[in-house]
């Protein structure tokens, strides 16, 4: 294992490189200048020239990349355009916002899909399972955005149920979390669905019931645990699908975490703070998958890591 483990690391270093390299590269080329954010509108030429120079912009891209390349290796991120600060120190006291609810998105759509998944397998065929699977495709189509905003209107602008913004309490969390956990659902229910229809074929779930165990003991303690195998997989994969999804929703809610400090830096072109987040972003989906991999042979002992 500790060879698998160190070829994933070796493997997760490098495309950490290229993702670093293509990002730095889009915004190299980006037509929006950082300068002008800096200088402001009315700044003369020559100050625009001098603060390009300042921030070694003037140099050609290997220049500048080699410069940023040979900084992160030493574990420094750079120092944000604007804000004058480390970049390393913003996201670092961004991060536990985003990682709570990162979290509790994770944990909605898992009990909200999973829970669909298995009912609509149970009555497969039946009115319940096309409702479900109905829901399960409205909620993945539906934008995040659209999904966040509509929560917000209802349970915060006319029942008065929830704070519509915020940070701070678990009251704070749930339409964040719910907003996050409603697209993923939909993904878990369909392959939850389709995992247990599969396993409740098997020829163990028939002597299961031959054997005249209650249902609840077959679901839960002998087709649950093998079912569940793919969704292990998924829930690596799906850290950098709620990556991208917390700059959206984050921006809706308020919600003071790395995803709402990525949106300030595309509004004003802050290159540093863009590259740390897409580079922690990228590190958290690499280590989220390798993380699925090692956890599945202590779920299903048959896997094997090679």
């Amino acid at each position: 294992m500790l060879l698998y483990v160190l070829r994933r690391l070796v493997q997760a270093a490098l495309i950490l490189l290229g993702v670093s390299a293509i990002t730095f590269a889009l915004l190299y080329i980006l037509p929006a200048d950082p300068v002008r954010q800096i200088a402001g509108r009315s700044a003369t030429a020559q100050t625009v020239a001098n603060i390009r120079a300042q921030l070694g912009l003037d140099q050609p891209f290997l220049v500048q990349y080699g410069r940023y390349l040979a900084g992160l290796l030493q574990g420094d991120l750079g120092r944000s355009y604007l804000q004058r600060t480390d970049v390393a120190s913003l996201i670092l006291s961004r991060l536990p916002a985003s990682l709570l609810l990162m979290a509790a998105g994770i944990a909605a759509e898992l009990l909200i899909g999973l829970t669909m998944g298995m009912f609509a397998a149970v009555r497969r065929g039946g009115a319940a399972d096309r409702a479900l699977m109905l829901g399960s495709f409205v909620g993945v189509s539906a934008p995040q955005f659209v999904v966040g905003l509509l929560l917000l209107y209802v349970f915060g602008v006319q029942l008065r149920w929830l704070p519509i913004s915020g940070y701070g309490t678990a009251a704070h969390l749930v339409l964040p979390a719910l907003t996050l956990g409603i697209l993923g659902a939909g993904w878990y229910s369909r392959m939850m669905r389709s995992s247990m229809i599969e396993v409740l074929r098997q020829d163990y779930i028939r002597t299961a019931r031959a054997k005249g165990l209650p249902r609840a003991t077959i679901l839960f303690r002998h087709a649950l645990p093998n079912a569940i195998l793919p969704i292990v997989a998924m829930i690596g994969i799906d850290i950098g699908v709620f990556m991208g999804g917390i700059v959206v929703v984050e921006s809706v809610f308020g919600w003071p975490g790395i995803g709402q400090l990525a949106w300030q830096a595309i509004q004003r072109v802050d290159i540093p703070i863009i590259m740390g987040v897409t580079l922690v972003s990228a590190l958290a989906i690499v280590l989220g998958n390798l993380l699925a991999d090692l956890i599945a042979p202590f779920i299903d002992p048959r896997i094997k890591l090679r």
